[in-house]
């Protein structure tokens, strides 16, 4: 499938699920199953965040629990949706630092800006634009996160290689992603639905720390945390029209959510 193709139906996508924001239930919709997408954040972490933000947190990690933050700094959300890792990122930067959230869906954008004012927060900024190219200029950020959102991309490389750019020298990458842990099934990989999801588009894990280093950066590490077992996805699954208990062997164990970290070197003097 084109790399349009993709974007599109990502957009239609997550474009559903913030329109839907408010009209669920108190846990909101999910694009990726409860079993990758909840029981992220801690309640004193949600404790004060806009309702809404917490509903469409549809990430599969928590990257702001991979780095420490320090006041002053400029962060970077890839992928930010409702803007729960923008939020919980400016308090730990402070008044004098700057978190910018970047998405593409204008209805993700339109809620984040809602949830910004509800929340009363004032050193973030929501930008509307694609993670393939990162509508900032180069060496002007400290920290990037992203959170389940790079796999929906269809030029990881891109990804990467505008992350490495914006970054300053010295900077760090710190995401949650899910990672796929062997072979997979060309069913799945064909499945629009997976691909909009979680598990369709992740990257292996050595090809994921692979791509970091071509892209410049060092110091990579791809940790998985979360491994996910084939009940824990069955519903899921089966909702997308597969027939799971045939594909069981070649899913069990398979994906994982994972922390990847990595840093953008400082030129030698």
């Amino acid at each position: 499938m084109g790399e349009g193709h993709v974007q599109d139906a990502v957009r239609k996508k997550y474009g559903a699920i913030a329109a839907a924001a408010g009209r669920e239930s108190c846990c909101g919709p999910r694009a990726c199953g409860d079993s990758i997408s909840a029981h992220l954040y801690s309640e004193a972490e949600t404790r004060g965040l806009p309702r809404e933000a917490v509903a469409v947190s549809l990430g599969c990690g928590n990257p702001t629990a991979l780095v420490e933050l320090e006041a002053g700094q400029t962060v970077l959300d890839l992928g930010s949706g409702g803007g729960i890792d923008v939020f919980l990122s400016a308090t730990r930067v402070g008044p004098a630092g700057k978190v910018y959230g970047l998405d593409m869906t204008d209805e993700m954008l339109a809620l984040a800006r809602e949830n910004q004012r509800r929340a009363g927060v004032t050193n973030v900024e929501f930008l509307k634009g694609t993670i393939e190219a990162i509508p900032l200029p180069d060496n002007s950020v400290d920290v990037i996160i992203s959170n389940c959102v790079i796999n929906l991309s269809p030029d990881k490389d891109a990804v990467l290689r505008e992350a490495f750019r914006v970054l300053k020298p010295g900077g760090r990458f710190a995401v949650s992603d899910v990672v796929v842990r062997g072979d997979v099934p060309a069913e799945i990989q064909r499945s629009m639905e997976l691909w909009v999801g979680c598990i369709a588009g992740a990257l292996r894990e050595s090809e994921y720390a692979s791509k970091l280093r071509n892209a410049g950066f060092a110091e990579v590490q791809v940790e998985p945390w979360r491994i996910y077992q084939v009940e824990d996805a069955r519903a899921f699954l089966t909702e997308n029209g597969l027939d799971v208990d045939r594909l069981a062997p070649q899913i069990d164990g398979r994906f994982a959510s994972a922390f990847i970290r990595a840093r953008k070197p400082v030129p030698a003097a």
